[in-house]
């Protein structure tokens, strides 16, 4: 019986035989009539039952797992014998015994009625059998979920409500906050739109009156209007004034006496043809104490595309202008709302009558530059693209770009209606003609003159009161050697005593140096008003040794 093999000897849960007992040696002993028994994939006994029970729908597992087993004739209290060793060869066989021990303890064979399968006691785990209390063993089926109300899911629902709410409360406030931010900036704009408002409206009037009293801003460019036939100019002065947004067209006559380079004077129509633009400009700030910041070169062709350009004008004609030659029909007529073209703008603006002044020539001249600027655009970038159009060469005082501002600032003064058109009074000697001449000078050109600083050589205004002309030539050839610049300030009615006055206490100095220069006493200084366009005035009496 101990040479029985295991007809698998390579499978752990294939059949066994049952195991009676083990010899002296530690050798199983097995049982002669232990009837054969089938386990399934876990190692588990299976018990066959008859036919006519699994035809009922009897479950072997569930009854199986009711009875318990016991081999015949095996004392169940009968102690085990324990192996005293193990041989190598049997380790397979060794390795079983436990597991099947504890499942021939487990599974006692009992009377079973399978007829009515009865729910198992729990048992004990064999770990527990040991310690004498039975642990109750629980199989799925007794067991039920059921869901009862947590305290702390409550306290989770309402924490979450909370927050909801408190999160909700938040951002109305927010939502108010910002509600009073914006009225609080509307009402702030709408007080200091209010309050610039007063301000305007109150200081309008001061700052026409104020205006005048203090410095103002002014862009002032010269404009020498060039024929190309006969070799005439007429000269203009386009003063911007910024601070009071007015606008004007100086007329220079070409009898303005200018000062000449190298000493000495000239007139303003020599000096353009002469000495050029650069020079002009110099002599003329000297002159009125103006500040032009550029020359514009307008010959008559580049005026007669600039009026092609602006697309024509339109102007009151005060004359006829005949034709070009004998016969030929004019080429403007007298008469208000005029259109001119081009070449009949042109036309208008350099003819003179035989019995004209220059002044009548002038005067249509500024008619034409106004009525161009009130067609031009004024914006900056189209009118310097108006500019641009011409293709003529810019004045290195003057770019293009510059000229192009300073134009739409114009057509913008010309456009509201607030440009103005003025002649600068001139005497037949081309001097200045007195307190006319002061107000072009000062009410237009930022009045007297504005001086370069104490350094600058200071400007000499001699008028002749001395009933004869020898005065001034010798006057003039003192100051010129004395380093003074020589204006000529005409002649005025006679008059005993001679005077140096001074407007600016910086020229203080100055006027008594001049008046030693012109072997004139100290006591003939004083401050007061003067000549517009000069640092000291200086009036010569009979009292005067030329």
């Amino acid at each position: 019986m101990n040479d029985r093999q295991d007809p698998y000897p390579h499978d752990p849960y294939a059949y066994q035989p049952q195991v009676y007992g083990y010899d002296a040696y530690g050798q199983p002993v097995y049982h002669p009539d232990a009837p054969e028994r089938v386990y399934d994939v876990y190692g588990r006994p299976l018990q066959q039952y008859p036919a006519a029970q699994q035809a009922q729908g009897y479950d072997p597992y569930a009854a199986a797992s009711q009875q318990q087993f016991q081999h015949p004739g095996q004392d169940p209290a009968a102690p085990q014998p324990q192996p005293q060793f193990q041989p190598q060869s049997q380790t397979r066989q060794q390795e079983r015994v436990p597991r099947q021990t504890e499942r021939q303890a487990d599974w006692q064979a009992e009377p079973a009625a399978p007829a009515e399968p009865q729910i198992p006691e729990p048992r004990q785990a064999p770990d527990q059998a040991a310690g004498g209390e039975e642990a109750p063993v629980y199989r799925t089926e007794q067991f039920s979920f059921v869901e009862t109300p947590d305290e702390e899911s409550e306290d989770v629902i309402d924490w979450l409500k909370f927050s909801e709410s408190r999160t909700e409360r938040r951002d109305e406030r927010k939502r108010k906050g910002r509600n009073r931010y914006l009225a609080l900036g509307v009402a702030l704009v709408l007080v200091l739109a209010g309050g610039l408002a007063w301000f305007f409206l109150a200081g309008t009037d001061q700052k026409k009156g104020g205006a005048a009293a203090g410095a103002q801003q002014r862009d002032v460019i010269v404009v020498h209007l060039r024929q190309i036939k006969g070799g005439g100019s007429s000269t203009a002065l386009l003063v911007d004034n910024r601070t009071t947004q007015k606008a004007t067209t100086v007329l220079l006559p070409n009898s303005l006496a200018v000062a000449k380079e190298g000493g000495g004077a000239t007139t303003l129509g020599k000096s353009v043809t002469d000495a050029g633009t650069g020079a002009t400009r110099d002599a003329l700030n000297t002159l009125l104490g103006s500040q032009i910041k550029g020359s514009w070169r307008l010959d008559t062709p580049y005026l007669e595309n600039l009026v092609q350009l602006v697309g024509g004008i339109t102007l009151d004609a005060d004359t006829d202008v005949p034709g070009a030659k004998p016969g030929d029909q004019p080429q403007v007529h007298r008469g208000s709302g005029q259109n001119l073209n081009g070449q009949t703008a042109v036309a208008y603006a350099t003819y003179r009558g035989a019995r004209e002044d220059q002044n009548q020539q002038l005067a249509r001249f500024g008619q034409v530059m106004q009525a161009v600027l009130k067609k031009l655009s004024t914006d900056t970038g189209a009118a310097t693209n108006t500019v641009e159009q011409l293709a003529q060469i810019p004045d290195p005082s003057l770019s293009v770009k510059e000229l192009g501002a300073s134009l739409a600032q114009l057509a913008a003064r010309a456009r509201a209606g607030a440009y103005d058109t003025a002649l600068l009074p001139v005497r037949a000697d081309g001097t200045l003609d007195g307190a006319a001449a002061d107000r072009v000078v000062k009410d237009v050109l930022g009045g007297a003159v504005k001086s370069a600083g104490q350094d600058s050589t200071p400007r000499v205004s001699v008028r002749n009161a001395t009933g004869g002309p020898a005065a001034a030539q010798s006057a003039q050839v003192a100051l010129v050697n004395g380093g003074y610049t020589y204006l000529d300030g005409g002649t005025v009615p006679v008059q005993h005593a001679s005077s140096v006055v001074y407007t600016d206490d910086k020229r203080a100095g100055d006027a008594r140096e001049a008046a030693k220069t012109l072997g004139l006493p100290v006591s003939a200084v004083k401050k007061g008003q003067g000549a517009a366009n000069a640092d000291i005035t200086v009036v010569l009496g009979k009292d005067y040794r030329s």
